[in-house]
């Protein structure tokens, strides 16, 4: 063996998949990889027959992620000029609530002949909010009948989740859903890839899969939402759990060809993307919360104690370390928004709209924005709110509203840290990852939104570290996630500072945008809904 062993972190975004060879001993990163999706998000139109998708539909093709293990990987060694008999594991993390319809061996069902026309098939990206109905009605029944694990998710459960996407499934596409053997988080899918059987991460299970307390939702509560469901988690969803560190198993001959790894080498149980970044930040403790910043944000904090947070995404004990309880919230578009006004309605690129942008002085351009253009995941859980932005002029430039939009996702940030801290779980640092720390004017907006000192994560692929140090303690590296985190974690503390005036200001706008969000997503006006549900219309109308 070397005298620096080595492990590989992959981490699977929405876009891209990116490898990563980490030093054991100290965490350091010699080389890496990204190999972007071929089909990416398909969103439009079904690939093999160019059908056109309804509105809310976010799929993905599987095999995508298969090429992310078979060019990323060996590239990602090449970088670092690694030996791969130095590797002793590979850990993964995925995005989340991102699920495969499968057969009993694992095969994705789109890669069928009779399957492959048939878009409920393939997999349901995580921002796939078309089961809001089925949403809808599972949070209506478990609040008339009580159920105890309700609280343990805000009060809500998401359209983007495990038994959500499973009813619109069971309803829309019954042969579908009667070909499917397991209902598969993409986190354990890729793990199945990689050794060959099937273990289903307590992560996903508990915070997307209503997992709590050992079980999931009764059969009786299943049957009254839908008379033939009451089997789902029975036939398609139960499965023996892995542990967050675990080894899951060994690396195939098949998977070793494809990534150029040693046979036999360990892989860790699967992770969502969010909760694996936490340990990569050394934010192990209670009161740092990770917000993870890409094309939406999600968020995650540890506490001593278990509270109900409303709005919340959930709760799970040991959900990101053990001993602590686990939680997450988030928001639905952050990176997808600016990305969205930039490639639509800007003719400047996001570097000149951010120099325009910086030069202005807080509440300057007049604006005050939503940041609801993909829905809200916390602290409303409402996929059918949308983007709003008020204060428009015929002098209102296109700097101003990116800036706008830039600030409409700090103070939908502040919303959810002001929600933990009246639950009881106060949030004393914030902990930025993700590709939008490079824009310094955000970074910026946030510590002042928030009034909180914003630490950056040292890893610019902070997800595929946390897979990563993952894999070490599933090698036997590290007797847990803690010490690992310890040496191979990174973060640079209180980059951002708030700049007390711009904080008196930003209470001022932030107060405005309370009262926005309370008007439009609180029910006081539900044009929002109207308008969904005109467009759902008018989309079925034309199919």
């Amino acid at each position: 063996m070397s005298a620096d062993p080595l492990v590989v972190g992959v981490d699977f975004g929405t876009l891209s998949g990116r490898a990563v060879v980490v030093r054991v001993r100290d965490g350091a990163e010699l080389g890496s990889a990204v190999t972007e999706y071929r089909h990416g998000v398909v969103d439009r139109e079904l690939p093999a027959t160019g059908r056109a998708l309804p509105p809310e539909w976010a799929l993905q093709v599987p095999s995508d992620y298969v090429d992310v293990l078979r060019t990323a990987v060996p590239a990602a060694l090449a970088d670092a000029g690694a030996d791969p008999a130095d590797v002793l594991g590979i850990g993964t993390d995925f995005t989340a609530c991102t699920m495969v319809p499968a057969t009993v061996d694992g095969t994705p069902l789109c890669e069928l002949p009779e399957f492959a026309e048939n878009p409920h098939a393939y997999v349901k990206l995580w921002r796939h909010h078309a089961a809001q109905p089925q949403a809808d009605r599972i949070n209506e029944l478990a609040r008339a009948r009580g159920e105890k694990w309700l609280p343990r998710y805000g009060g809500l459960i998401s359209s983007e989740w495990e038994f959500a996407k499973g009813l619109e499934l069971f309803e829309e596409a019954p042969d579908v859903y009667a070909a499917t053997r397991h209902w598969v988080e993409a986190a354990d899918w890729i793990v199945w890839q990689l050794t060959g059987s099937y273990v289903r991460n307590a992560c996903t299970a508990g915070y997307k899969g209503i997992l709590q307390d050992g079980q999931y939702p009764s059969r009786d509560f299943l049957r009254e939402l839908a008379p033939g469901f009451e089997s789902f988690v029975a036939d398609k969803l139960e499965h023996p759990l892995g542990q967050l560190g675990d080894r899951a198993g060994t690396l195939t001959a098949e998977a070793a060809a494809w990534t150029g790894l040693p046979e036999g080498i360990a892989v860790a149980v699967g992770n969502v993307d969010a909760h694996v970044t936490a340990p990569a930040a050394r934010a192990v403790e209670p009161g740092q919360l990770v917000a993870i910043m890409g094309t939406s944000t999600c968020h995650v904090v540890n506490g001593a104690e278990l509270r109900e947070v409303p709005g919340m995404c959930g709760v799970v004990d040991g959900g990101i370390v053990p001993g602590l309880w686990g939680y997450e919230a988030g928001q639905s578009g952050v990176g997808d928004i600016f990305g969205w006004f930039a490639g639509h309605f800007a003719r400047e690129s996001h570097d000149e709209l951010t120099r325009l942008a910086a030069r202005q002085e807080v509440g300057e351009h007049g604006l005050v924005a939503l940041d609801w253009h993909s829905g809200n995941r916390s602290v409303l859980v409402d996929h059918d709110l949308s983007g709003v932005v008020v204060g428009q002029t015929l002098a209102t430039r296109a700097e101003d509203v990116y800036r706008a939009l830039l600030e409409a996702t700090a103070f939908g940030t502040r919303k959810i840290v002001e929600t933990f801290a009246e639950a009881g779980i106060p949030v004393t640092e914030l902990i930025v990852a993700g590709g939008l720390t490079k824009n310094a004017l955000l970074m910026q907006i946030y510590a002042d939104v928030t009034n909180l000192p914003l630490s950056v994560v040292g890893s610019a692929q902070a997800p595929a570290l946390g897979s990563a140090i993952h894999a070490a303690v599933a090698a036997g590296a590290y007797p847990d996630i803690r010490a690992a985190a310890g040496a191979m974690g990174s973060a640079r503390s209180a980059v951002y500072e708030p700049v007390p005036a711009h904080v008196t200001a930003y209470d001022e706008l932030y107060a405005e945008y309370t009262t926005l969000h309370d008007y439009f997503g609180r029910g006081t006006n539900d044009v929002m809904h109207r308008l969904a549900a005109r467009r759902r219309a008018v989309a079925k109308g034309r199919s």
